[in-house]
């Protein structure tokens, strides 16, 4: 996309008449605000990333340090340690990570890359970097193995050779196993790719080599040939050595295990067939799927373990995949949700020629890690504590809050820890390396995800951690009436009816309000206590958008004055009152092939923590789905809900469960509609098949760009973040379909669309995009503050609605909310994203609130009405303010933002924020150094502009939008923090606060902790008095320059990489940067005196070759008169 130029912008801006972001003060007021934040305030980098790597492909364990490393397809490295500790690199290829090998205890990490590249980490800063990289050109990467306390990296190739790196300097050997040398001399045919290499326990001399077609090579180092080589007729996966050297296991491509005797070529000692039915005459057992991968681990007592994954019956369709696990004579299997990426069996010690001890397996998943204890009866998994449960449905919707009041996480917390699974391990997490950082930002952080099942999570996000504090499951209001066949998948699919769209939440309240995919809206409350609903209560409401030929564009006069709780606007026989009692069933299914959801009818019994006030759910009118609803909000102060869509607008009052308000979007102007709407085609949109109109019909709002409210199977295939399909690209990447109607305003506000979308798009049909509660003043020159709803709407129309609100106490109870339109605010280009409102100092002021009460109070009524009679607290200094006093409110759409003062409703700032391009999401957030307006740009531009005066202050191009999953699941919250999806599976936090910026080497956690290495284990005396044991090897001398040569130059490229230098700065914190640092410096000291005192001693040559010079001269001279010289 076009690169977003400020300078450009603002020429634009001087050139449309009385655009530029200019003060224009009126007579009365003085605007000019003192501006507390500045550009150096605001600095843009990635904090954390939470969740499951994505499309995992390797994993590798320190068993010293106790960290796991998971590599990704996409290039991603992931490191875990104890929770909390967490770390996130990318590989700037984004090749896949095919093998990861650790430098055991030394806080180091290589990476084997898809692209043949391998890649060593420094691990011993918070932020690892690449030290060395080395790129192959001529031969493609398949094995590497690493021995324990080795610096000498073996590396198989798929053309059956091996390599050797030093690991240190990352310099290739002249040491090379070729495979011809590997195989017999008779054999024609090519072995294949090295699949396996390591070196024997007990003689690092010996070298066994596995190779694809069936051949193991047992390599002596030194003598540079073959000692033995074993064949089988099965394709090896994989192979692993008893830890006394003398025996090793090969896993096959036909299901089957063999064991060999290092000593006996001929033939396996053993075959075993773990999953396999063992015919009775001594034939073969039938072939099964390949065995993956094996590992053999010994225990000091009782039997060796074998542990395997893959191997399974062919006859067994459907089976989930499983690992195997066989001691002794039982054999275990563990079925998995997800199929196996890699598995490792964790053990005690890190030397392979001592008995294993293992204690643990780690297996990784497609879409989840799961550790299983070995050493308790059952295998029980251990309880995961990462967060890495994000997908486990798929994210539809996120919103962050910053700053929450600080009750609000124990109490969230207290009930989500009741919903804990039973039947995990006794034992502690078993990864636990590493160290928490010592963040010092201490203010409370909660995410919330809703997700394509129904579900809303509630996440602890505070000190760039997260932790899952309380799950609700919405679809339980309703009767299911699908199966459960299929397991939850990465993607949204097309029967997702109870998919969450829009959250709206109260953190004072705590009060919580969800609209779903199936144009329901559900309301809950908060509470500590358990109770049964008997009856769910239900509200239906209809909402439809006709406009007859007849009628004309204004012919709803005045509709919805003074509309009470039966709402029968004005001249709109269109919009029909909803039922006032609440009925238990949506009996309006007439036709399509989307049903309205059925509330249940039996009693829900509801656990403590969110529990559901009240349903409101759109209703078929006249053969036709209902619209999707578009914006949402809600206000515990007022008791009010509002929801909207490309029909209209609905006001609930969730104190009286009734509908107060619901008006067309035409109605909403009277007879100001400034727009010449074409009559609706009669039954234009009636087949719910949805074709291009169809999806171009609604228009979209800002967080909802990809969303077409018009048919119902179209549109929720758009409106979750699905993978695109690509004949809908077009439609969901370009700016929203507002209508292109025959403007009389202003040029300024020309509504040209540079995509050709619009020119499809025959209806104007405008959807409302967002709402405001707030106490402010409703009509121009009002001298009083009263209660008003601010309804944004996409064709960039700003109106609002005078809210009158019963007394509190019981008359609230009994009196009906009165709602009356008072005009248009303001008009601005786009679709209306955001609304806010500053005091007269320009602080913000949040909508007032009710603090939260147990509504589930068991004393007797007089009790419960002192707790619902306390007055709705607003944190506004707006109450006390004097009338000469202003307000301004700050309206940003997805082109522009204005500031209106209030109560004279004069635009005071204007900016345009971008031309070409349009806003994905905006808010208005309040910083430590006062109030921003921050947006994210579909060009992937950051920006903040300061409020009320909308100076820009940072435009950072961060992103390309690559999927609308990052358009869907953006957001900003206070105090300089921000979110999006960055994969189905991962949480992507970032900040564009300079604080925080310059406080996030201290929060992030330690990889590197400085550990004893254990000790090796004993030869004994007999062992070594008969030369058993291990032996060792001098690779220095074997695979060095000197006797190995150099390898040849074509073969790999060597790159140092980037964190050379950077590696010394970052190893300097804790105390093994200290000793680094020592260490270096002693270096550097030593290396200094040595210099000095070869100077010193070069010094003190030459000043005696001089006076020997000057001796031999004076006596040359002694005798000579001065005229013979």
């Amino acid at each position: 996309m076009k690169k977003f130029n400020i300078r450009k912008v603002l020429d634009g801006l001087k050139e449309v008449s009385s655009s530029t972001p200019s003060v224009q003060v009126g007579p009365q007021e003085n605007h000019l605000i003192q501006e507390t934040l500045q550009s150096d305030h605001f600095q843009l980098c990635k904090t954390v990333r939470h969740g499951f790597p994505y499309q995992p492909s390797s994993m590798a364990f320190d068993p010293v340090q106790k960290i796991l490393a998971i590599g990704t397809q996409s290039g991603a490295l992931r490191l875990f340690g104890r929770p909390g500790v967490e770390c996130y690199c990318q590989h700037e290829s984004g090749a896949a990570v095919i093998h990861l090998q650790f430098l055991i205890n030394e806080g180091a990490l290589v990476s084997a890359l898809a692209d043949d590249s391998v890649h060593l980490w420094n691990l011993r800063q918070k932020r690892p970097a690449i030290l060395h990289s080395l790129k192959f050109s001529r031969e493609r990467i398949t094995f590497c193995h690493l021995p324990f306390q080795s610096k000498w990296l073996y590396i198989g190739t798929e053309r059956g050779n091996i390599h050797l790196v030093n690991v240190e300097s990352f310099m290739l050997s002249g040491y090379v196993i070729m495979w011809n040398k590997a195989i017999e001399l008779s054999s024609k045919a090519h072995p294949g790719p090295v699949v396996h290499i390591s070196d024997n326990p007990m003689d690092e001399g010996k070298l066994i080599i596995g190779f694809e077609a069936g051949i193991v090579v047992l390599w002596d180092l030194k003598s540079k040939k073959a000692d033995y080589r074993y064949t089988y007729d099965e394709a090896i996966h994989s192979v692993a050595w008893h830890h006394e050297g003398k025996q090793f296991i090969c896993s096959h491509s036909d299901g089957t295990l063999t064991i060999w005797n290092i000593r006996g070529q001929g033939k396996p000692i053993q075959t075993i067939t773990p999953h396999g039915k063992q015919p009775k005459d001594g034939k073969k057992p039938e072939p099964c799927k390949p065995i993956l991968k094996v590992e053999y681990k010994t225990t000091r007592i009782g039997e060796p373990f074998i542990i395997l994954s893959g191997g399974l019956s062919y006859d067994t369709v459907g089976r989930r995949p499983c690992l195997t696990v066989m001691h002794g004579k039982s054999t275990a299997v563990l079925e998995m949700d997800y199929p196996i990426v890699d598995f490792l069996t964790l053990c005690e010690t890190p030397y392979s020629n001592d008995f294993q001890e293992p204690y643990a397996v780690v297996v990784l998943l497609e879409k989840d890690l799961v550790v299983i204890d070995l050493a308790q009866n059952g295998y029980p998994i251990f309880e995961n504590p990462y967060p890495l449960t994000i997908h486990e449905s798929p994210v539809t919707c996120c919103e962050y809050f910053a700053d929450c009041p600080v009750d609000l996480i124990p109490a969230l917390y207290s009930v989500g820890s009741r919903q804990k699974r039973q039947g995990y391990s006794k034992k502690e997490w078993p990864i636990n390396g590493g160290n928490w950082g010592q963040g010092t930002q201490s203010y409370p952080e909660i995410i919330i995800t809703g997700h394509a099942d129904g579900t809303v999570k509630f996440w602890d996000a505070s000190a760039i951690m997260l932790q899952v504090l309380y799950k609700l499951k919405t679809a339980k209001v309703f009767d299911r009436n699908r199966s459960k066949e299929d397991k939850s998948s990465t993607e949204v699919s097309d029967e997702d009816p109870f998919a969450i769209q829009i959250m709206a939440w109260c953190p004072e309240s705590r009060m919580l309000c969800v609209a779903g995919v199936s144009a329901n809206v559900i309301i809950y409350r908060f509470s500590k206590l358990e109770v049964t609903t008997e009856v769910v209560q239900l509200l239906e409401v209809r909402m439809q958008y006709e406009l007859n030929d007849i009628e004309s564009p204004d012919g709803g006069g005045g509709g919805g004055e003074q509309t009470s709780a039966l709402p029968t606007p004005g001249a709109s026989p269109q919009t029909s009152g909803p039922p006032s009692h609440p009925s238990t069933s949506s009996n309006n299914s007439d036709g399509g092939n989307m049903p309205c959801l059925k509330v249940r009818s039996t009693p829900l019994k509801q656990s403590a923590g969110y529990q559901v006030d009240l349903v409101v759910q759109l209703v078929w009118v006249s053969g036709e789905p209902p619209q999707q609803i578009t914006s949402l909000a809600l206000n515990s102060s007022y008791g009010l809900v509002v929801f909207g869509n490309s029909n209209g607008l609905a006001v609930v009052d969730y104190v009286q469960k009734t509908v107060v308000l619901n008006l067309g979007t035409v109605e909403l102007y009277g007879s100001n509609d400034p727009y010449q709407r074409q009559p609706r085609s009669p039954r234009k949109s009636r087949q719910p098949s949805g074709g291009l109109c169809d999806i171009n019909e609604g228009s979209a709002t800002s967080e909802d760009r990809c969303k077409s409210p018009t048919s119902a199977k179209m549109s929720r295939k758009l409106s979750l973040p699905t993978e695109l399909k690509p004949d809908l690209v077009l439609l969901s990447v370009c700016p929203p379909r507002g209508a292109n109607p025959l403007d009389h305003r202003d040029n300024s506000f020309s509504r040209s669309r540079s995509s050709s979308v619009t020119s499809i798009d025959k209806e104007a049909r405008e959807s409302i995009s967002s709402f405001h509660f707030s106490d402010t003043f409703a009509r121009k020159g009002d001298s009083a503050l009263t209660p008003c709803l601010y309804v944004g709407t996409t064709l960039g129309t700003v109106l609002s609605l005078a809210l009158t609100l019963p007394p509190a106490g019981e008359q609230r109870q009994l009196q009906p909310v009165i709602i009356s339109p008072t005009g248009i605010l303001v008009r601005l280009k786009g679709s209306v994203m955001r609304m806010a409102f500053l005091d007269s100092t320009g602080s913000m002021l949040p909508p007032p609130f009710e603090p939260w009460f147990e509504p589930n109070v068991t004393a007797d009524g007089e009790e419960r009405e002192k707790v619902r009679k306390r007055r709705p607290v607003s944190v506004s200094p707006s109450t006390s303010q004097d009338l000469n006093e202003s307000q301004y409110a700050v309206v940003c759409s997805e082109k522009q933002a204005k500031v209106i003062s209030l109560p004279s409703q004069t635009c005071i700032y204007k900016h345009s924020i971008t031309e070409t391009s349009f806003i994905l999401r905006a808010d208005v957030v309040q910083m430590s150094q006062g109030v921003s307006l921050a947006c994210f740009c579909a060009n992937g531009h950051i920006m903040t502009l300061s409020v009320p005066g909308l100076r820009p202050l940072m435009d950072v191009n961060y992103l390309p939008l690559t999927d609308m999953r990052i358009a869907r699941t953006f957001c900003f919250t206070n105090l300089g923090q921000a979110m999006y999806l960055c994969s189905p599976t991962e949480i992507q936090r970032i900040t564009y606060s300079q604080d925080t910026c310059e406080n996030l080497q201290e929060m992030l956690g330690e990889l590197f902790t400085p550990v004893e290495t254990p000790e090796a284990p004993n030869r004994g005396f007999f062992k070594g008095l008969f030369g058993g044991g291990a032996q060792s090897l001098d690779r220095e001398e074997l695979f060095g320059e000197v006797s190995a040569g150099k390898a040849s130059r074509s073969l790999a490229q060597h790159i140092p990489g980037p964190g050379g230098i950077e590696g010394m700065k970052g190893a300097a914190s804790g105390i093994v940067g200290d000793l680094a640092r020592a260490r270096i410096a002693l270096d550097e000291r030593g290396q200094k005196l040595g210099e000095l005192d070869e100077r010193t001693a070069a010094m003190m040559a030459s000043a005696d070759s001089f006076s020997k010079h000057a001796h031999e001269m004076m006596l040359k001279c002694k005798d000579k008169k001065w005229y013979q010289f």
